[in-house]
């Protein structure tokens, strides 16, 4: 486990993009697993910058996202495959047919799950992994409880989960109640793991997941047990690591 710390958003998304970049320059039909969400969206707006400075290449990239809401099309503007191809997809050279988002449209969810497992592993797997984390210790939708043995699955999403999303939507209403996402060993499965996160309300689930206990009531906590995890939080997302352990360097090594 690395940690950084990074001065402000900016950095962060620096440092996040500086990762992402060189596993795409050292490998590049990599595949990335993304994720969405306020928290990625400077690193990726610093990829599209390189890109179009021609400092790296997405053309043989492949890539799967964590999740996608049940009952919206990838045209809704709240879909996970509307902010990709927003935020990242459209502006890059990535092949829009090597981009795979979980079908919120899917009549059977079983069988939705099963074939996005299916195009993981027939991907190769996952080289990096991109990850935020909810305030309760959440990645993905894995909620806390979720078990660690689980791959892609429907999930019904917390109230609280859902009222942190409703700034999104017109209202709470609105918010869908289940989503698509990919499971603890999924991601566990990726060869490598990068984890952003920002703000004070990040720090106890930051330190619950690295410095406490591996327990599913906590789902990021099992990262401590991945061979090649990354976790990259500006200064108030680290407050609470700081306050309580001994960590005070701006690069942690364990």
């Amino acid at each position: 486990m690395r940690i950084y710390a990074a001065k402000d958003y900016a950095d962060l998304s620096r440092k996040a993009a500086n990762i992402i970049s060189a596993q795409v320059i050292m490998k590049p039909n990599a595949v990335l697993g993304l994720a969405t969400g306020s928290t990625p969206v400077g690193a990726y707006r610093q990829l599209i910058e390189w890109y179009n400075k021609g400092d790296v290449d997405f053309f043989q990239i492949s890539s799967v996202n964590l999740d996608e809401y049940k009952g919206l099309s990838g045209e809704h503007d709240q879909s996970y495959r509307y902010f990709m191809n927003h935020n990242f997809f459209d502006h890059i050279n990535i092949k829009k047919e090597n981009t795979n988002v979980p079908n919120g449209l899917a009549p059977d969810a079983e069988t939705e799950c099963r074939r996005y497992n299916h195009v993981i592993k027939s991907l190769g797997g996952i080289d990096l992994q991109l990850l935020g984390i909810g305030g309760n210790g959440h990645i993905g939708f894995n909620e806390p409880g979720a078990a660690f043995e689980k791959e892609t699955h429907l999930v019904t999403l917390t109230e609280q989960t859902r009222e942190s999303n409703a700034r999104f939507f017109a209202g709470l209403d609105e918010v869908p109640t289940h989503a698509f996402t990919m499971g603890i060993k999924s991601i566990m499965s990726a060869k490598k793991i990068l984890l952003l996160a920002t703000g004070e309300n990040k720090a106890k689930a930051l330190y619950d997941s690295f410095f406490g206990p591996v327990t599913p009531g906590v789902p990021a906590s099992i990262l401590q047990l991945h061979n090649d995890c990354t976790i990259i939080a500006d200064e108030e997302a680290l407050s609470l690591i700081r306050e309580k352990t001994n960590w005070k360097d701006v690069n942690y090594d364990n």
